[in-house]
């Protein structure tokens, strides 16, 4: 993943901070669920990392929203991390990077 960032950060995408007012309703608790679920399959159920790497907030400092939500959205070439792009929106991905980041995992 670390060998994609730069890549993915050259991409340029503009994106604003995510607030639940962007979702439909019951829409964060699904996302919260595929974090957990869908995510915590590669990288640990606490999402301290395993198969991929570890999503901890600690471990994310830094990082751009914008990157991480192209991550999300297009998977990292050359590695297990699939595009998630077919499954969900820009807003909904934005949502999942903001939650990482701002340790939404309990």
């Amino acid at each position: 993943m670390r060998e994609a960032l730069p890549l993915l950060l050259a991409f340029g995408l503009a994106a604003g901070p995510a607030t639940a007012a962007e979702l439909a309703p019951g829409r964060a608790a699904e996302l919260e669920r595929l974090v957990l679920q869908d995510c915590g399959s590669c990288h640990g159920l606490t999402l301290k990392g395993g198969l991929g790497s570890d999503l901890r907030p600690e471990s994310l400092a830094g990082k751009p929203v914008e990157t991480l939500t192209a991550i999300v959205l297009d998977g990292v070439p050359g590695t297990p991390m699939p595009p998630w792009r077919p499954l969900l929106s820009e807003e909904e991905a934005r949502w999942i990077a903001n939650y990482l980041l701002n340790g939404g995992v309990r």
